[in-house]
C-alpha cells in the first residue's frame, strides 16, 4: 500500500487543482478526532477545524460529514465550524448547509427491535456503556481490559442474536464496541445519494476509518478518492491510506492549496 498510494494521491491532487468544484466527505472518530472513552469529549486533532474553515472559505469544496453519530454531536464537536452538511447516524440524519433537516422514517418493526435491544441492555446491567440514537443501539466497550471487552463482546452477540436476523436490522462492528442499527440507510447509501446526478468533473473524496466506512467506500468505487485513516493499515476498499494526525492534516493542506485558486479555463 505505502509503494502504491503516492501517485494515488498525486493524480488525485493534481486533477483537484484544475477541477471547478470538488465534495471533501469525512467521517468523524477515528478520521477528524481521536477515539476518547468519554465520547463527548472526542475533539478533533489540533488544526484540522482552522484549516477545514479555510477549505470551505475558498469556495471550491463542499465539505460534508458522513458519521455513525447523530447530527447534533456532530455540531457540538466540530464548533465553531458551520454552514457545513452532514449525514448522521449512517445516513439517517441529514442537515444541509443551509440548516434544512431530515429523517428518513423507519419500519416500525425495525424499531420495535431496536427498542428490544435497548431493554436488553439495561436488564444485562450494560445501561451506563448504551448509546441510543436514530435508527440504532450501541453498546460501548473502550477503557475496559482485553478480558472484560470480550465478556460483554460476547454476552451482546448472543443476546442480539436473534434480532439481528431481522432483514431490516443489521450488527455492526466498530471501533470500541457493537451496534444494531437499521440495515439502511447506511453511509453507502448517503454517498450513493450525494453520487447521484453529480457532474462527473467535480472531484469527490471519502475519508474514513472504520469497518462501517467501507460501504461508502465500495459505492464511490473509481468516480473518487477513497482514504482510509489510521495509525495501522488493515485491509480496505480504499485506494489510499494515511497515518492520522500529520499525514491527515498535511492532505488537508494540500487540498486547500489546490483549491485556492481559479481553476484554468479550458
Amino acid at each position: 500500500m505505502q509503494d502504491t498510494q503516492a501517485p494515488v494521491l498525486a493524480d488525485f491532487l493534481g486533477r483537484l487543482g484544475t477541477a471547478p468544484s470538488s465534495i471533501l466527505l469525512l467521517d468523524y472518530d477515528g478520521t477528524l478526532a481521536p477515539f476518547q472513552t468519554r465520547r463527548d469529549q472526542a475533539y478533533p486533532y489540533p488544526g484540522v477545524v482552522c484549516i477545514l474553515e479555510s477549505i470551505m472559505q475558498c469556495g471550491k469544496t463542499r465539505v460534508i460529514v458522513i458519521t455513525g453519530r447523530p447530527v447534533s454531536e456532530v455540531q457540538a464537536l466540530l464548533s465553531p465550524l458551520s454552514n457545513f452538511e452532514i449525514w448522521g447516524a449512517h445516513g439517517l440524519e441529514h442537515l444541509l448547509a443551509d440548516g434544512t433537516y431530515r429523517q428518513a422514517a423507519i419500519a416500525s418493526d425495525v424499531s420495535k427491535g431496536l427498542a428490544e435491544a435497548e431493554q436488553w441492555l439495561k436488564t444485562s446491567g450494560l445501561s451506563s456503556r448504551s448509546e441510543v440514537k436514530p435508527g440504532g443501539v450501541a453498546v460501548h466497550w473502550r477503557g475496559l481490559s482485553d478480558a472484560e471487552i470480550e465478556k460483554v463482546r460476547a454476552s451482546t452477540r448472543k443476546g442480539w442474536g436473534a434480532l439481528a436476523k431481522h432483514p431490516g436490522l443489521k450488527l455492526l462492528d466498530f471501533e470500541g464496541g457493537l451496534e444494531l442499527r437499521a440495515a439502511h440507510p447506511d453511509k453507502g447509501d448517503a454517498i450513493a445519494e450525494i453520487l447521484r446526478d453529480l457532474d462527473p468533473n467535480v472531484q469527490i473524496a471519502f475519508l474514513g476509518d472504520d469497518l462501517t466506512d467501507e460501504d461508502g467506500f465500495r459505492v464511490l468505487g473509481d468516480r473518487g478518492l477513497s482514504v482510509l485513516v489510521r495509525s495501522e493499515y488493515r485491509e480496505t476498499n480504499a485506494k489510499a491510506w494515511l497515518r492520522p494526525p500529520d499525514e491527515l492534516v498535511a492532505f488537508f493542506e494540500q487540498w486547500m492549496h489546490c483549491t485556492s485558486y481559479p481553476a484554468p479555463i479550458r
